[in-house]
């Protein structure tokens, strides 16, 4: 035992854990977006499904809680310039804002926006397009978790106002 955390208190790493505890209660939800089959809501679902969590038709059932997603956007602002007044750095912003409506028809909205830094580097143009695309990528699960986790934390503010 004590091996162990002389390794990993030596090394600086950490134990992460990859789920959120999710209570019964939610364990079943509807998802709704403006864009059904685009790839921030295909990380919402994976997200979702992750942590346990079942998603099922609106139209069919009644369900605990509904999850709305109204909008993303993305911006991209310059951090650091060259000398000759290129882009040397700039940051990339995605942002979602949601409702979570109980059954109640309680409307809860939820924002959430994650950021990132990326450098610009002009002869590899096509790396640099690749590597977008993934920090892109791995925004967009970010902003997957802390969606989850927000709904969580609506569910818990729910029940501990009843």
């Amino acid at each position: 035992m004590g091996f162990a955390v002389a390794i990993t208190a030596g090394c600086s790493s950490y134990l992460r854990c990859t789920t959120t505890q999710v209570p019964t209660e939610i364990n079943t939800i509807t998802i709704k977006s403006y864009d059904p089959y685009g790839p921030l809501t295909r990380c919402v679902l994976s997200e979702l499904r992750m942590n346990n969590i079942k998603i099922i038709d609106a139209a069919n059932h009644n369900p605990l809680l509904s999850l709305r997603i109204i909008q993303s956007a993305e911006s991209q602002v310059a951090t650091s310039l060259f000398h000759n007044g290129k882009t040397a750095e700039y940051q990339i912003t995605l942002g979602v804002q949601a409702q979570v409506v109980t059954p109640g028809k309680d409307y809860y909205p939820i924002e959430v926006k994650v950021n990132s830094a990326v450098f610009n580097n002009p002869q590899i143009a096509l790396a640099k397009d690749a590597e977008v695309n993934i920090i892109r990528q791995e925004l967009r699960q970010q902003l997957a978790k802390q969606l989850v986790r927000k709904l969580l934390m609506v569910h818990t503010h729910e029940s501990a106002n009843n």
